[in-house]
């Protein structure tokens, strides 16, 4: 059950509502799960069908989308469950909210996963402003994090989520915890609308760092949470210390909360990275 001490929600990083039960075994709860193209290519269905060289149609594929996200919802209905829109370099605005307005009315829980560029965060905008939740994805930067406060102004809290992907940032000698700590930080002088989904948890030790700093929301493959489940749910202290070999601290930025979201710098060579990733992953799956 719920650590009583624990502040954060727990989400599950997965796109295999198989998963979802055995978190809900091991844990006794689920906050959310979060899917994402990369994750529904490898569900267990869609690699079976992919090794027999049957690739799906686009058609066939958001229909499949549709079923999990479905399956997934009926499983933890008072939770959030974040799907993701197909969004290249070439999608408009307009594009990514047609999907992510059709997205939104497949469950009733949703927040609807759009990249933190552009054209993200005008459809951010628009879905906000239409009664929409939404989770905005692949941030690395605080100015990321600011332009995402800025265009959702109107925002009520509960209605958006930023996913900073702190292993991504790992992987390029950058503490990615830093980047949670510092976004926090500004948040703090702000409305607080915006809540932060720590995501790209590569490790225990992540996992123990995020709960210790007191993320909002975190979310996690489930290995991870089996291991976690196994130590007893021990949710770390303020004192908890996170030392990390080899990486560069990521320092503070002051940084102010008031200007238009287009005012912000929100060029990240990996939010560029990872669009490319999904975008390969998922016209992996279609003829």
């Amino acid at each position: 059950m719920r650590p009583s001490n624990l502040k954060t929600r727990i989400f599950l990083d997965s796109g295999d509502p198989k998963e979802t039960r055995e978190a809900l075994e091991i844990m006794g709860y689920l906050d959310g799960q979060t899917t994402n193209p990369t994750l529904i290519s490898k569900n267990p269905v869609v690699k079976a069908q992919i090794q027999k060289g049957q690739k799906f149609s686009e058609g066939e594929i958001y229909e499949f989308y549709k079923e999990i996200v479905t399956e997934v919802s009926s499983l933890i209905p008072e939770g959030s469950v974040s799907i993701e829109v197909f969004a290249d370099k070439h999608t408009s605005s307009e594009q990514i909210l047609a999907q992510g307005m059709k997205m939104f009315s497949w469950i009733p829980n949703a927040h609807i996963k759009y990249p933190v560029t552009t054209e993200g965060l005008k459809a951010a905008n628009h879905s906000i402003l239409n009664g929409m939740r939404v989770n905005m994805t692949l941030v690395f930067s605080q100015e990321q994090g600011a332009a995402v406060y800025a265009a959702t102004k109107s925002a009520k809290k509960g209605a958006v989520f930023l996913s900073p992907f702190i292993g991504r940032l790992d992987d390029i000698g950058q503490n990615g915890v830093d980047l949670i700590k510092n976004t926090q930080k500004m948040y703090g002088k702000s409305d607080r609308h915006v809540e932060i989904l720590t995501a790209s948890i590569r490790s225990y030790e992540h996992l123990m760092a995020t709960l210790a700093i007191g993320s909002d929301i975190v979310t996690a493959p489930l290995g991870i949470y089996k291991i976690w489940a196994e130590k007893g749910m021990p949710v770390p202290g303020a004192n908890y210390i996170y030392q990390p070999s080899g990486l560069k601290v990521i320092e503070y930025e002051e940084i102010d909360l008031s200007k238009e979201w287009q005012g912000y710098n929100i060029n990240h060579e990996l939010t560029d990275k990872g669009i490319e990733r999904f975008v390969s992953d998922w016209n992996a799956l279609i003829q």
